[in-house]
């Protein structure tokens, strides 16, 4: 007679002690390219990291960014890192707010910023500030705007202005325009009849600005300098705009991105977009906030204050 089987005892689940983490970005429509950049890099900082008390996981917003959020936390998830766009965040911001759940968005809107969202993109104020410091130190004096009509524009001027107070300079003329040839050349030509300008901010893409820079060097103020605003910074073809050569713009270092970038493109088989470095950067940061999590609890949303900063491909920051 054969032996009985014995039955199994039951076996617990091994629970997975790994905080959880959502990576909300757009991974379709016409955003996906720049949201898959900043997801596959999130994914190498865990990768080079080494990282064991996070996972991380992808939601869509290009698919609706309140129904991405809600998904994340009933997943379970205690942390978002983005959205990128501004009406995306202004979206998930009180979804999560409801959970006290902190969200660090990758958008450059200072607008949607406070009330548990912390934002790691680069804004047109800190980069205005930077390149008219530089040209007050070389010299620079009399300065213009050329200004696109929308939110960023309002914001780029504001700061220019303020940057222009601060640095000791005159802010002698400023041209707003929609964004097409015909409004664009009209607005030069404006600009061209308040003669008397060192330099020129273009709050801009390069591709706006470099339609915008001959006519304003053909104009009486032909010497003037081109500014640019961190938009430049995320453009890869802006050593193609010839009419752009000589203008200056603020932006991080790219020593550290560049070999961010070897990594990415030995992995993925591409090249990352320039604001991938803030979805690495945000993963670094929250591994090493991570170590101070204890699980089952809440994210110490206090400890993305922390004085000291964080430090990360694009150098040090701090909220």
């Amino acid at each position: 007679m054969p032996t009985p089987t014995p039955t199994p005892e039951p076996v617990e689940p091994v629970q997975d002690m790994r905080h959880k983490v959502a990576v909300l970005v757009p991974l379709t429509g016409e955003n996906a390219g720049v949201g898959r950049s900043l997801a596959n890099a999130a994914n190498l900082a865990l990768l080079d990291s080494g990282g064991e008390r996070i996972r991380i996981t992808l939601y869509d917003t290009a698919k609706g960014a309140a129904i991405a959020a809600n998904k994340a936390l009933a997943e379970g998830n205690g942390l978002f890192l983005g959205p990128l766009l501004a009406e995306d965040v202004r979206a998930i911001a009180p979804v999560a707010s409801r959970a006290g759940v902190p969200v660090v968005a990758f958008s450059n809107d200072v607008s949607v910023a406070g009330e548990g969202v912390y934002l790691m993109g680069f804004t047109p104020g800190q980069s205005i500030e930077r390149v008219i410091s530089y040209g007050r130190s070389q010299g620079l004096e009399r300065f213009a705007g050329l200004i696109p009509a929308g939110l960023y524009g309002q914001r780029s001027s504001q700061a220019l202005i303020q940057a222009v107070e601060q640095s000791g300079g005159r802010m002698v003329a400023m041209q707003t325009y929609d964004r097409s040839p015909a409004g664009l050349r009209a607005a030069v030509g404006r600009l061209n009849a308040q003669s008397g300008y060192d330099a020129v901010l273009v709050a801009d893409n390069s591709r706006i600005a470099a339609a915008a820079a001959p006519p304003i060097r053909s104009g009486p103020s032909g010497g003037a300098r081109i500014l640019g605003t961190e938009l430049w910074n995320t453009e890869g073809n802006l050593s193609a705009q010839v009419p752009l050569r000589g203008a200056w713009f603020a932006a991080v270092p790219d020593v550290m991105f560049d070999q961010f970038r070897s990594r990415y493109r030995a992995r993925y088989g591409d090249a990352p977009y320039r604001l991938a470095s803030l979805g690495y950067d945000a993963v670094l940061m929250t591994i090493r906030i991570a170590a101070e999590w204890p699980f089952g609890r809440p994210f110490p949303a206090g400890k993305l204050r922390d004085s000291e900063g964080f430090r990360g491909i694009d150098g040090a920051f701090r909220f």
